[in-house]
């Protein structure tokens, strides 16, 4: 009986060993938590910082503004007249400084565009305007000449009154290219811009007057 009793005390030692583990694994599991939400607070971050990158590209490398087309200066060349009126056999050339201004961090490249003429809401002249790029922030010339033909000047009814009484040919002219925006050599926009333009050319003097223009734009 006594060395049965003696026996006894070994089962707390048992126990004593099982509690110890119990006591190590809630420290395994904060060390783990601690290490999850280090983390994700590191993911958060970056998806920030990715994201405010997105909207600051956004809002300006990415963000194409509308290029501009000014018609600055018309001049009239070899226009003729005879007994009072147009001649026929000689036409009326036209020349025209127009300009391409791109507001863009991206350099705009566009294909040959078209510069119409008209008179009394008829077309009397039609022009290529030749293909070009406008270098990013930059504002490209160009020259552009139109051939108007006396006899579809002749053909608008008021022609005669203009010339004779008034002295003076009310013109609008149109002028429209087509390009795109490219941005990072990656993404692309393609933009029809144009420009609508009102002068009047006085005979006497030979000199254009007015010259209001409008530009639009189509996407």
């Amino acid at each position: 009986m006594a060395e049965t009793e003696q026996v006894k005390p070994l089962a707390p030692a048992a126990f004593q060993i099982r509690s110890d583990e119990e006591e190590t694994m809630p420290v395994q599991l904060k060390t783990r938590r601690r290490n999850c939400i280090k983390c994700c607070g590191c993911i958060t971050a970056m998806l920030l910082i990715v994201a405010v990158t997105i909207v600051v590209l956004v809002l300006t490398v990415f963000h194409v503004k509308d290029p501009v087309i000014k018609m600055n200066r018309v001049f009239v060349q070899r226009l003729e007249l005879a007994n009072g009126t147009l001649r026929t056999d000689v036409n009326v050339t036209l020349l025209a400084d127009v300009s391409v201004k791109n507001p863009n961090a991206a350099s705009f490249k566009f294909e040959k565009g078209t510069t119409t003429i008209y008179y009394g809401g008829a077309v009397v002249g039609e022009a290529n305007t030749p293909p070009g790029m406008a270098k990013a922030r930059r504002t490209l010339h160009m020259n552009v000449t139109v051939d108007l033909i006396p006899a579809k000047l002749l053909a608008v009814p008021r022609s005669f009154s203009d010339i004779r009484s008034a002295g003076e040919l009310n013109m609008t002219s149109s002028t429209i290219i087509s390009g795109k925006v490219r941005i990072l050599h990656t993404f692309k926009k393609y933009i029809v811009v144009g420009v609508n333009c009102t002068v009047t050319y006085n005979l006497a003097s030979r000199e254009i007057h007015g010259g209001n223009c409008k530009p639009h734009l189509s996407i």
